[in-house]
């Protein structure tokens, strides 16, 4: 897919209410999509809509909870019929970060909270709009997981739980689409900086604000990779149907000693981590 087929294409994008996804919304409808905006927060996500007519920039925002099961299914036999045979490109952006501390302290609710949203959301939202994508034997389904979906890290059980499901989701689908021309793509983000840490919700009995603050403040220090920039490279991997995209020199670097220390990189990062703590 090149650039100027962005402009034959409609572009879904969930999360679109700030950070990657508003970034997605803004860019591809720069390149000539017919963008497709969905988020829960509606007054969120009409800022970014009001942003792209300020700048000349035509898109379609809708207000969309994807742990809702019902809606999701609602939202694609709406949009489905308005295609009309058009190319679909499918970006499942939305997800939601928490504050729990340990497997110990994170409760079933709170874990099964992030789940519906962070790994229901993208299956749900793929299932809806996958004959579409069978029918018209072409399209790009874009899933966001993350650097904690290719190592696991303490304190983060039900965020890596839910990202390593995005990652394994989509390689699953991703065999099953060989031969035919749905292509893939699975993004694994280091540090973006988004408010994905100021909005995570903390829970728990350990969990104080103070806890909160801290973690804003050490997640600043390793968010280098700014939402635009990610964006646009995730729009890059679109055109070239890169199915693995990493973003940020801290996502390559996890990426490759998980690689090689697929047991090991556990006392790896330990370490650093606990270096890291000890100096902040």
């Amino acid at each position: 897919m090149s650039s100027s087929s962005f402009s034959n294409a409609t572009l879904i994008v969930t999360g679109a209410a700030s950070g990657i996804g508003r970034q997605i919304a803004l860019q591809a409808s720069e390149r000539g999509a017919e963008v497709i905006a969905a988020d829960i927060n509606v007054k969120a996500l009409q800022e970014t809509r009001e942003i792209a007519l300020n700048q000349g920039l035509r898109m379609e925002v809708h207000e969309l909870d994807v742990a809702d099961k019902n809606a999701v299914h609602d939202f694609a036999d709406g949009i489905i019929p308005l295609l009309k045979g058009r190319k679909l490109i499918l970006v499942n952006n939305a997800g939601v970060g928490l504050l729990s501390g340990n497997f110990y302290h994170t409760s079933e609710e709170d874990f099964e909270w992030l789940i519906n949203i962070n790994l229901w959301g993208v299956i749900r939202m793929t299932k809806a709009f996958y004959p579409y994508f069978i029918q018209q034997n072409q399209g790009h389904i874009v899933n966001l997981s993350s650097v904690f979906g290719l190592g696991g890290f303490a304190n983060q059980s039900a965020y890596c739980t839910s990202k390593f499901g995005v990652r394994g989701f989509t390689e699953a689908i991703r065999m099953e689409l060989l031969g035919t021309h749905v292509h893939t793509t699975c993004v694994h983000p280091g540090g973006i900086k988004t408010n994905i840490v100021r909005s995570a919700i903390p829970k728990g009995s350990v969990t104080t604000a103070g806890m909160h603050e801290k973690a804003i403040v050490s997640f600043d220090k390793v968010a280098r990779t700014t939402a635009e920039k990610a964006a646009r490279l995730i729009l890059k991997a679109i055109e070239k149907k890169q199915q693995k995209l990493t973003i940020g020199q801290d996502a390559k670097a996890i990426d490759l000693i998980t690689r090689l220390f697929p047991v090991a990189y556990t006392w790896i990062f330990k370490r650093q981590m606990d270096k890291a703590f000890k100096t902040s």
